[in-house]
Parts: structure tokens; sequence; C-alpha cells
């Protein structure tokens, strides 16, 4: 049986492997947005790099524009589509935070 990932294991993967400056895993909400003025100011570049760290921690593929634009909306919705995708296998940093 495979785990979940939490918002909390995914936020903090987020904040580790970006490397962002100034944020922490709890300075920003399950719902905030990830991208722009109103989230927690990710761009382009993150993109790429978040898109690298979700398939190296957590073994998804993120190959359509539409779908990872939509999945990247907030962690919650990104967590949820990690988690349908059947993975929930956490590794790494992710997988050494707990619940």
């Amino acid at each position: 049986m495979s785990a979940q990932v939490t918002t909390a294991q995914l936020k903090a993967m987020i904040v580790l492997k970006l490397n962002l400056k100034g944020v922490t895993a709890d300075s920003f909400g399950d719902d905030d947005p990830l991208f722009g003025p109103k989230g927690i100011g990710l761009d382009s570049v993150d993109a790429l790099e978040l898109v690298l760290a979700i398939e190296s921690e957590y073994g998804i593929q993120i190959q359509d524009a539409e779908v990872g634009k939509d999945a990247f909306a907030s962690a919650r919705v990104l967590c949820n589509f990690i988690n349908s995708r059947g993975t929930g296998t956490a590794t790494g940093i992710a997988g050494d935070l707990g619940a």
C-alpha cells in the first residue's frame, strides 16, 4: 500500500527544491496560488524546476501543458493531482517529512 502525499510534504518539497528565499512551507496556504503576484511568486523557470522535482520525487510525468497548468493552481490541487496519478510513493525529502 502506498502512502498519499500530503500538502505539508509537497509544500516543503517545493520550498526546498526551488530554494525559495523568504518562503517557508508554513508561510503559504494550501489553496494559495503558486504562480503570479497573488501567489508565492513562482515563475516559468520555477515551473520547469518544479516539474522536474515532481518527476524525481514522485515519479509523475506531466506532459500536457493544460493538465500541467491546471494541476499547478495551488499546493492542494497539485497534491490531489499527484495522488490521483496513483503514486503516493514519496521519496527523498518529501518522504522523510512524515504526515
